[in-house]
């Protein structure tokens, strides 16, 4: 898996979206979406009651037409939601950077902490192979919320350089293998 360099933090402005499960996360995501300013510009805010089925892929979809790339901060309960699911597949489809942050070291509102998540990245599978083998999932295994959030904040501009150049990476070598087996 390509990676950059340490600290090797990019002067464009990146357009992040950050997928989660609105009801137990949503919490713990405020605190990242604010350490995302300088070199990252976050999503609008959710709302908790969106609507429509349809209201809810409107909205998905024009939040991710802009993005650069899809952070999937992964709770207790993130995997094997639809919506999440969508949102992973439509970004990788579009051909946007996709990265998780497990999050379980970050409090709630309540400042409990919640268990470690599955992989939402594992049953997702693309051209016969797992996104989970593809995608990085970084792990800030940190003993306080300030901890963690401190050492989010010094790599998340980083970690979304690496998969927008991962998911670059995979286009490439994807279209390469293409076009050798149309020459055969």
């Amino acid at each position: 898996m390509p990676k950059l360099p340490e600290g090797n933090m990019t002067t464009k402005t990146r357009r992040v979206f950050f997928s989660f499960h609105y009801e137990r996360d949503h919490w713990r995501a405020a605190q990242i979406r604010q350490l995302c300013v300088g070199s990252l510009c976050a999503n609008d805010r959710e709302t908790e009651n969106p609507g429509s089925e349809s209201n809810v892929v409107e909205w998905i979809d024009a939040q991710l037409k802009n993005a650069d790339c899809t952070v999937v901060l992964i709770g207790s309960e993130t995997a094997d939601r639809r919506w999440i699911n969508y949102e992973i597949v439509k970004s990788w489809s579009d051909g946007k950077g996709v990265l998780g942050i497990d999050i379980h070291s970050l409090s709630d509102e309540h400042g409990q902490h919640c268990l470690v998540g599955q992989n939402p990245f594992d049953k997702i599978v693309i051209n016969g192979r797992s996104l989970s083998n593809i995608v990085p999932v970084y792990k800030p295994w940190h003993a306080n919320d300030a901890d963690a959030r401190d050492y989010i904040n010094r790599h998340i501009a980083d970690w979304v350089e690496n998969a927008i150049l991962i998911r670059d990476q995979y286009t490439q070598s994807h279209v390469r293998a293409t076009q050798s087996t149309f020459r055969s």
